[in-house]
């Protein structure tokens, strides 16, 4: 399976700007500036891309782990918090809400701790990776 999505920039680094499009088109010409990515302009930026990505592939990866387990999810809610910082991505922190009915808190830990370990974006990201949760609260 190949994923793609395409960037087209123009201009300089400040002043410039571009857009993002995605093969599934959920992105179809995007717009990302400095402005988006630096300060809080109308647009996304590839951080907010990342933790999006994050926090979906874990959120899959976590219902797996809980349905392979038996203890199919009611909803998980993810967000990822991407920390960027020195020009580099030093962090995702996720903070999860789970509604999960009949786990016990051990099991509930452990499948979290392998979905932050295994879902495919954590072994891609080369960042620290940290979990926090609610669960059924």
């Amino acid at each position: 399976m190949i994923r793609k999505a395409t960037a087209v920039w123009n201009g300089s680094g400040k002043e410039g700007k571009g857009h993002l499009t995605t093969a599934s088109t959920v992105l179809n010409k995007t717009q990302y500036s400095f402005n988006t990515r630096f300060e809080d302009g109308v647009g996304t930026n590839p951080e907010e891309l990342v933790a999006a990505a994050h926090a979906g592939c874990f959120a899959m990866k976590l219902s797996f782990n809980l349905s392979g387990a038996n203890f199919p999810p009611k909803e998980l809610e993810v967000t990822s918090n991407i920390t960027f910082e020195d020009g580099t991505l030093k962090k995702s922190h996720l903070v999860l809400k789970a509604s999960v009915e009949g786990i016990t808190e051990e099991k509930f830990a452990e499948l979290v701790k392998d979905a932050e370990e295994n879902c495919p974006i954590s072994k891609a990201l080369n960042m620290e990776i940290s979990t926090e949760y609610t669960l059924n609260a």
